[in-house]
Formats: structure tokens, C-alpha cells, sequence
């Protein structure tokens, strides 16, 4: 049976925007080779010849000799990629099958796709991709019984809004087809993820939960959300989740007042958007957490690196596991094409006069982002929007009182680093140490030691790896 789109679902690919099984050409050139190779590296696809970046239909007529260079091209592929090429209404449609035997190369190199966009690929990118080539990935198994009829049309529009995508009248199997969530006779479990009535009745594992603390510890849990519904749902609730528990800060910028999260929003969403892109949903039993302390943020998810990849290649190497739900997110506009997440939210953090985040990659992914000190509650949560703007009138009083009482403070500013100096020493000497061995070993409280640690953390001196029970310190 034939691959060929037909003109209608040509149309409604066009409508969709590029992603990641489709890329537009204005117009043929022998170009075209790198997309081929990408796609069939990635999940195949279809390049759309006579449509402009922009969705914009140009026209392009497919003659023998176009068609005799393309197939021509994908045989000198190595190895050679069995392509489709037909006349769909004013545009050409080439049908790139995935690849059963990764990795491609034309004469330029490697290329895949990547958050819409084809990219040549490194050496190291090469290696990590295909350490680990799993004959069907999670995102592209489907659950026994479930039926088009068990797919939410709210939430299909809900997704065309914010992706500002047009469907017209397109049925239901037919969109989801053209986002390849589905095939023929069946929904993948992306499309189950993003757009089922009911999520967490087929797939158990696909929640997040939402956590806030009082103090730096998991002790007294004072607010929790337990989300269980789509992707999106999960992305907009843990969002609006920080936003309630995060301290604003008011600044006058020209004649308007611009509110300033403590830390910063895009920071936020970025890795937010990384945890539910990148969580191995194969662990059932498990969950993304979304956890505020009085000092900290931390977001984990299931799912430590792909094999090959070191703590190192973060920011540098950019490796989907889940490459159609990031297609998705992609589409929705939650997600850069270059994929360089985590350089932008090192950078955001530290121009905001904060730590770096701190990212502990083992059996769950951890990512902690540390808080301002300025505007971070002391007592607890704050129970009203009022409570919040006291909170932020103190933090803007204590500079002014500094000041004054600099000169009176200054001859014990050394002293205070001995403890620290000493917490480093017993944890080299012992890195399962616990806050209360270290308590008693100094002579000083475990509030107190708790907050030593955490300016240590904050200086990047000290970080904590594995869990609070069972863990150890590392001294950096």
C-alpha cells in the first residue's frame, strides 16, 4: 500500500507547520538529501516542496527529471532510503520512510530533526543517539482497546488554539495522523498523553504532583496538587503552582509596574516543559514532582541520562527521549529549536543575581534552583496576596537598615565562615553525615547548620546527590 498523503491531508499538514515529521521547501534543490537522511534518522516524514517557513503555498510542479534527482539522491544516501515523490494539488510531497537501519548519512554528514528544524549531527550526538535504539519507544506503543472514540475533541481544540493551528474540518483520526500520534487504526500513547478523555485511566503513570514546604525540608507538606490529566494540563497547572508559592517583586520600568518573580518565569517553564519532555513514562509507579521549599525549587522526573551522556554534555548535547511528545510541545511554543535549555536557564539565573541551578542526573533527573534570599518566606507560606506584599516590604526595608549596622557587624563577618569551613571538613571525612551528627560535632543547632549548608549549596561548594534519606554530600 501506497505511503502518499493524499491532497487533503497534504493541506492539512501545511496548516500544521513544520514539526517534526514535516519540513517545508520553497522550492527543490539538491539540498534535499539532509532532510531526507533526517527524517529517516528520526521518525521519517514528509518535506513539502512549494511552501514557504511560514505555512505560505508557492507552488511547485514536479517534473521527470525533479523526480528522477530525488530518488537519485535517497539511493547515494548511505544506505539507500526507498523515498516517494508525487504531484499533491500546486505542491510536491516526498515521503521519507524511518530508517530500520540508523544511521543515514548523504554526502554532507549526519542530520536529524530536531524541534522542527533539520540539524547536522556530532560525533558525540551520533554515538548517545544510537547507544540505545529501542525498536518502539514508549511514545509510539499504544494501550489495549483504546479507540479514537476515547480522544477529547475540547482538548484538540484547546491544542489548535495555543498551537494556532487551523484544522477546518478535519476528523479527528486525521488530525491526529497528521501530528503522527496516530496511525491507521490505532492512537499512540503521545496522542493518549496529550488528548485522551481521561489519561490517568490508560496510562497510571502520567501525573505530577505539586508540592510546597514549610521549611528546607520534606516534613510539613502545607499544599499539594496531585494533577492526573493531559500534558498541557500538567505544563499550565505546575506553572500557575510556583506562580502562587514564588514571591513577586514590583519594579518601575518607564510609566508601567512590571511584577518580577523571585525566580525567574522562564527559568521556570523551561524546566518544567525539559521534565515532562524528557521522563521515562515506561516506569509506572512513578511521577514528575514539582517541590517549593522555603529556600529552593526542585523539579524531578523519572528517567536519569540516555547512556553515553555525563553530567558534563548538559547544554552542550541535546538528546530527545521522547521525541513526538517534544514535537508537540514544540508546536505549542513551549520549547526553543535549538534545543539549549539549560544554557538559557544557567544564564537567566545567574543575570537575575542568583546560583546556578544544580542538576543531579541518576535514576531521576533533579533540578534545583535556588531561591532569592531577599524575598524567600521565613515563616512558612504566606496565606494571602497581602501576607506576600509584607513579606516583599520587609525585603525592601532590610537594605536600608544595613547600613547603619554594617560597622557593628563587620569584626564578626569572619568568624561566621568557620562553621562552614568545618561543616566541609566533617563532610570530606564522612559524606553521609547527617544534619544531626554535624549539629552535635559543632556545638550549634541543626537550624543552624541547615542554614550554612544551604549558603554552601548557593556558592556552588556543596551539593547533596541522591535522596534526603540514604544520600550523600559532595564537596565541589
Amino acid at each position: 500500500m501506497s505511503r502518499r498523503p493524499s491532497e487533503a491531508q497534504v493541506d492539512l499538514l501545511i496548516r500544521g507547520g513544520e514539526g517534526l515529521t514535516v519540513e517545508f521547501k520553497e522550492r527543490y534543490t539538491p539540498r534535499i538529501d539532509e532532510d531526507i537522511v533526517a527524517l529517516a534518522n528520526t521518525k521519517g516524514g514528509k518535506i513539502i516542496l512549494g511552501v514557504r517557513d511560514d505555512g505560505t503555498v508557492v507552488g511547485e510542479r514536479l517534473t521527470n527529471d525533479m523526480k528522477a534527482k530525488i530518488n537519485s539522491l535517497a539511493r547515494n544516501c548511505k544506505p539507500a532510503i526507498p523515498v516517494e515523490v508525487e504531484q499533491e494539488g500546486r505542491v510536491v510531497a516526498v515521503v521519507v520512510p524511518e530508517g530500520a537501519e540508523k544511521p543515514y548519512s548523504c554526502s554532507s554528514g549526519y542530520y536529524r530533526r530536531l524541534d522542527g528544524s533539520t540539524q547536522k549531527m556530532s560525533h558525540d550526538e551520533l554515538r548517545i543517539m544510537f547507544a540505545e535504539n529501542e525498536p518502539v519507544p514508549f511514545e509510539e506503543r499504544t494501550v489495549r482497546g483504546f479507540t479514537f472514540d476515547d480522544i477529547s475533541k475540547a482538548k484538540i481544540r484547546a491544542f489548535t488554539k495555543e498551537a494556532g493551528i487551523s484544522i477546518g474540518q478535519a476528523a479527528v483520526p486525521a488530525f491526529l495522523r497528521s501530528l503522527d500520534v496516530a496511525d491507521g487504526r490505532r492512537v499512540k500513547n503521545a496522542g493518549i498523553l496529550f488528548f485522551a478523555k481521561n489519561v490517568y485511566l490508560h496510562l497510571h503513570q502520567a501525573q505530577m504532583t505539586l508540592l510546597a514546604f514549610k521549611g528546607t525540608d520534606r516534613l510539613h507538606i502545607y499544599d499539594r496538587r496531585d494533577v492526573r490529566d493531559d500534558l498541557l494540563t500538567q505544563f499550565n497547572e505546575a506553572v500557575a503552582f510556583l506562580q502562587k508559592h514564588l514571591n513577586v517583586r514590583s519594579e518601575i520600568r518607564g510609566v508601567d509596574r512590571v511584577d518580577i518573580l523571585e525566580i525567574p518565569l522562564e527559568v521556570l517553564r523551561e524546566a518544567i516543559v525539559n521534565a515532562i519532555m524528557h521522563r521515562d513514562y515506561s516506569i509506572q509507579g512513578t511521577q514528575v514532582s514539582i517541590e517549593v521549599y522555603d529556600d529552593r525549587v526542585e523539579i524531578v522526573n523519572p528517567g536519569g541520562l540516555p547512556k553515553g551522556l555525563s553530567p558534563e554534555d548538559l547544554g552542550s548535547i541535546s538528546i530527545r527521549r521522547n521525541e513526538i511528545i517534544a514535537d508537540l510541545f514544540f508546536r505549542l511554543h513551549k520549547v526553543e529549536r535549538i534545543g539549549m535549555g539549560i544554557r538559557k536557564m544557567k544564564a537567566a539565573m545567574l543575570a537575575a543575581g542568583l546560583p546556578e541551578p544544580i542538576f543531579e542526573p541518576s535514576g531521576f533527573f533533579r533540578a534545583v534552583f535556588y531561591r532569592s534570599p531577599e524575598l524567600a518566606q521565613k515563616d512558612g507560606a504566606p496565606d494571602s496576596k497581602r501576607n506576600c506584599e509584607k513579606s516583599r516590604e520587609k525585603s525592601r526595608e532590610k537594605p536600608r537598615e544595613k547600613p547603619r549596622e554594617k560597622p557593628r557587624e563587620k569584626p564578626r563577618e569572619k568568624p561566621r565562615e568557620k562553621p562552614r569551613e568545618s561543616i566541609i571538613e566533617l563532610i570530606l571525612a564522612n559524606p553521609k553525615i547527617t544534619m544531626a551528627e554535624l549539629a552535635a560535632a559543632l556545638g550549634r543547632t541543626e537550624k543552624s547548620v541547615e542554614w550554612n549548608i544551604t549558603q554552601l549549596k548557593a556558592k556552588g561548594r556543596l551539593r547533596r546527590v541522591g535522596p534526603d534519606r540514604g544520600g550523600k554530600w559532595k564537596v565541589l
